[in-house]
């Protein structure tokens, strides 16, 4: 897989929607690599990972391993997944698998997401859990998906990525917000972008910049999954009401 660099090429723009002076410290720039499956390939979330960033006048170098319907135990067993991290001085892995939700997933999901802490720590890396969600008809699920996800990053030492929380959080707030794509389980470009935000907030340890938000997404939305994605990181947004308004 090809390995991406986007450079800073802008001062830190768009409105700052969480963060605290201890932030000032955040690194500059990281290199990354995704350990996924189709929803993270979607629209690329990555990408939208790094044109946050770069906005924020930040850099993310990235790689990404993400073959469809992969779970953490076929990337365990799968020799290019192994050779990215064995081959990249990497300061995150980023992993994620499908919702997790039934019994016999979430063992599975905290098994193999402690063999990849070790193994991330074994090659001088931190491991992160990227939160996703259920099928649309399964929705009512997504408590059980972020508990899931929660309890495994908890047992694994390894940080947790609440994309699943911040969809739930803007549903909260508009239950009809176009997370999905047509599929009802992939996400839409909306969807992805406010999973990149989550992703980009916690490993920068920055304050969110709202970047530029999919076409033809209506500002109202924009700043709902905006306020989503912060309060989801545990942060208070400054001088916004409830679900960004």
């Amino acid at each position: 897989m090809k390995i991406r660099l986007v450079a800073a090429t802008a001062v830190a723009l768009g409105a700052i929607l969480g963060g605290s002076a201890a932030e000032a410290q955040a690194p500059s720039s990281l290199r990354v690599l995704f350990l996924g499956n189709s929803l993270t390939a979607t629209n690329d979330l990555p990408a939208a990972v790094a044109r946050i960033a770069s906005r924020a006048g930040r850099r993310l170098e990235y790689r990404t391993v993400a073959p469809g319907g992969y779970a953490l135990e076929d990337h365990w067993n799968h020799d290019e997944s192994r050779a990215a991290l064995a081959g990249g001085r990497w300061d995150v892995v980023v992993v994620q698998q499908g919702p997790s939700a039934l019994p016999e997933s979430q063992a599975n999901l905290r098994e193999f997401a402690l063999r990849w802490s070790a193994e991330a720590r074994a090659h001088g890396a931190r491991l992160a859990l990227l939160t996703v969600w259920p099928e649309s008809y399964r929705r009512s699920a997504l408590t059980e998906v972020i508990a899931s996800y929660r309890r495994a990053a908890a047992s694994a030492k390894a940080e947790l990525l609440p994309g699943g929380d911040a969809w739930r959080r803007a549903w909260h707030c508009e239950p009809g917000t176009p997370l999905y794509g047509r599929d009802g389980f992939h996400p839409s470009e909306l969807g992805t972008y406010t999973a990149a935000l989550v992703v980009y907030g916690r490993l920068f340890r920055a304050p969110l910049m709202g970047g530029r938000p999919p076409a033809g997404v209506r500002p109202r939305t924009a700043r709902l999954v905006q306020w989503a994605a912060t309060t989801s990181l545990g942060r208070r947004p400054p001088r916004a009401r409830r679900c960004g308004r």
